[in-house]
């Protein structure tokens, strides 16, 4: 009797050891995942915070194209009031249209061209050779960014990429230059240039019938669809994040609660007994 109580007595140090090593496991396996989601949030934030040209769906060569200008403030202690956007020289755009934003004076700077271009069966000698927006009653606060939507055309058809260059003003007077060119194989420059990816389009004219109308008329449809585009991608990251914090935390209760049952019924067997 007293061999049989004595494997009943190890019987409960068992289980409690094993409980708490389940235990263990479950809070280490929650602190990784938590920290690897913290630190990919980490990493990926710093790339995608500078001054960006995208497209508001196609930008096609020989094409119109409507764009958004994405500007991130990147300080904790200062708003952005000011955006110069220096449109590229190599390929002048003869229509820059920009779609008034709340808050924001803009001003579109022409200059005459080195080499008068044929649009439409027109010569045009001058061409659109910087945009700025200045802050009318609205800044760019510490945690936030602005879209200035541009359309702009008619794209070159002779080319991959436009190259543009912008200068970000903050009411601490400091002044950003996001001017370097990326190079294809080299690492990021610190200060990038936007830049604008051009492809080889659906329609004729290397663009959608839609698309070049839209490139003359202002194509304030697209800037609202890229609008609500970035509304639901950030809704979807917040979203993800939260179904993983959820399910973490499940994962550390159930372990728990597991761990403390199979504790509670062996110590019962061991008291019945």
């Amino acid at each position: 009797m007293s061999v049989f109580s004595g494997s009943q007595a190890s019987a409960p140090s068992s289980s409690g050891t094993t409980a708490r090593t389940t235990a263990r496991w479950s809070a280490r396996t929650a602190a990784l995942l938590a920290g690897s989601g913290a630190a990919a949030l980490l990493l990926a934030g710093p790339a995608a915070a500078h001054v960006g040209v995208q497209p508001q769906g196609e930008a096609a060569r020989g094409g119109y194209a409507t764009v958004g200008v994405k500007v991130p403030n990147e300080r904790d202690d200062a708003s952005t009031v000011k955006l110069e956007l220096a449109l590229p020289t190599e390929h002048p755009l003869a229509s820059v249209l920009p779609q008034p934003v709340p808050g924001w004076n803009v001003e579109v700077t022409k200059a005459k061209l080195a080499k008068p271009l044929t649009v439409h069966g027109k010569q045009i000698t001058e061409a659109v050779s910087k945009v700025t927006w200045t802050a009318a009653g609205s800044k760019i606060g510490p945690g936030q960014f602005q879209q200035f939507p541009l359309s702009i055309g008619q794209l070159p058809e002779n080319a991959d990429r436009l190259v543009f260059k912008a200068l970000q003003t903050y009411d601490n007077k400091e002044v950003v230059r996001w001017i370097e060119t990326p190079e294809k194989g080299k690492p990021e420059p610190e200060t990038p240039a936007p830049v604008l990816t051009l492809t080889e389009g659906t329609g004729g004219h290397g663009a959608p019938a839609a698309d070049r109308a839209e490139g003359h008329h202002g194509g304030t449809g697209d800037a609202s669809a890229s609008a609500s585009r970035d509304a639901d991608s950030s809704d979807t990251l917040a979203r993800t994040l939260g179904v993983i914090g959820i399910l973490v935390g499940a994962a550390g209760v159930a372990f728990g609660v597991f761990a403390g049952r199979r504790h509670s019924g062996r110590t019962d067997s061991g008291t019945s007994s």
